[in-house]
């Protein structure tokens, strides 16, 4: 998931994309809005796709991620 470090730690969070577009867009929506608060994201692993259906259509996706980033 992350890249190799000699030293040091790896914290790995959950988080779940949004978008209207796409499942491909959830993801980046996901990475780019997490990337605002934390630095350093060296890898993401998509647990699941998800989407949101009304009347017979899909109205919104949604993928769940685990983000990995160095501890600093």
């Amino acid at each position: 998931m992350s890249d190799f470090i000699e030293t040091g730690a790896i914290k790995v969070i959950e988080v779940i994309g949004v978008s209207t577009k796409g499942f491909e867009d959830a993801v980046d929506q996901a990475v780019a809005k997490a990337s605002e608060s934390i630095k350093g994201i060296s890898g993401v692993e998509v647990q699941s796709f998800n989407a949101k259906v009304e009347d017979g259509k899909v109205v919104q996706y949604r993928a769940a991620l685990k983000l990995a980033f160095t501890v600093r």
